[in-house]
């Protein structure tokens, strides 16, 4: 009799431990009344007296909830589905703040992204995710506290606009990067034309001052020929004044010189008197023996 009175009290004694690991909570209830929060570690419940009415984690919960439809303010329908990042931080508000809180977070979410996407256009439900997100995130936080849960980040995954939407917005897409095509091209041809521009200036520039220097060089070339022409001939004239020749040769050369220097390029040669004067006397004298010899 002992022996089984003994068994019962450890039997009962077993079933009253309770071991609570890390990350999760248990809510005792005893005789239907809420007792105590029971955290990580070992615990003891009284059996049949006491009873875990809920155990909860305490880790940071992901729920993916199903696309929304939702209609913006330009009246466009379109489906939503967001992910939304909550973390219990109360288990006696968790347990006896609202029924099936998952369930309650997820119609809140849905009615929350209808009343912010209603004040909003398509184009601006398109471009705002981070507004979105921002202000899901601040209502639902607020509105799950009495719940004891705290939401940490609200993500919208997808927006999914009608197909005749998609369509339209495909074409938009594909018009613009066509457009961005034509600037680009219509630049580079702008580009490419100025640098064809400036090399032509630079290829005429470099022409003409090529021209230049040819005809500079020319013309002092031609210079030089002519100051060593007059040189040679001022010495050849000197030579013969030392020699002693009469005035008529030094005229005549002084004539050949004149001749040499206009080197074919003038097309009149003026004469000294003096020269003209000995030339003519010597045309009458050869005139005269001429005349005489034929006698």
């Amino acid at each position: 009799m002992i022996w089984i009175i003994f068994i019962i009290l450890l039997i009962v004694v077993v079933l009253g431990v309770k071991i609570i690991p890390q990350s999760r909570a248990k809510v005792v209830e005893r005789l239907g009344s809420y007792h105590a929060t029971l955290q990580t570690g070992v615990h003891y419940v009284i059996p049949f007296i006491d009873r875990v009415a809920s155990d909860v984690t305490l880790k940071e919960i992901v729920k993916d909830f199903a696309p929304q439809p939702v209609i913006t303010k330009d009246n466009v329908t379109m489906q939503i589905d967001t992910v939304v990042y909550f973390q219990i931080t109360d288990p006696k508000l968790f347990t006896y703040g609202v029924e099936n809180p998952v369930n309650a977070i997820e119609n809140l979410t849905a009615t929350t992204l209808r009343n912010i996407i209603g004040d909003l256009e398509l184009d601006q439900t398109l471009t705002s995710r981070d507004i979105i997100n921002s202000k899901m995130r601040s209502i639902l936080d607020e509105a799950t506290d009495p719940w004891g849960i705290k939401v940490n980040r609200v993500e919208v995954k997808n927006i999914i606009p009608p197909r005749d939407i998609q369509e339209a917005m495909e074409k938009q897409m594909r018009a613009e990067r066509e457009r961005r095509e034509k600037i680009l091209q219509a630049e580079g041809e702008k580009k490419a034309a100025i640098l064809i521009a400036e090399g032509e200036k630079e290829s005429s520039i470099l022409r003409a001052d090529a021209k230049r220097e040819a005809h500079i060089l020319e013309a002092e070339g031609e210079a030089q020929a002519i100051l060593k022409v007059s040189e040679a001939q001022a010495k050849s004239l000197s030579l013969l004044k030392e020699a002693n020749a009469d005035e008529a040769v030094l005229k005549l050369k002084s004539y050949e010189a004149m001749v040499e220097v206009a080197n074919g390029q003038s097309t009149k040669i003026i004469v000294p008197s003096e020269l003209q004067s000995l030339v003519t006397s010597g045309t009458i004298l050869a005139e005269t023996l001429e005349k005489t010899q034929t006698k």
